[in-house]
């Protein structure tokens, strides 16, 4: 019965985030179904925030 440090081990096999389709940055959360990046599948506008060099 092991929940320490080698239980964290095993969260690295599945994949979180894939390359989005809108912006290309490897930011797209498979399971949310949205880009952390650009937003997209939450909402139809760029994400951008003003504290953030947008490039």
């Amino acid at each position: 019965m092991v929940k320490g440090t080698t239980s964290f081990g095993k969260a690295s096999s599945k994949k979180t985030h894939i390359v989005c389709r809108r912006c290309g940055h490897h930011s797209y959360n498979i399971k949310k179904k949205r880009c952390a990046h650009c937003g997209f599948g939450r909402s139809s506008r760029i994400r951008k925030y003003s504290w953030k060099s947008n490039k």
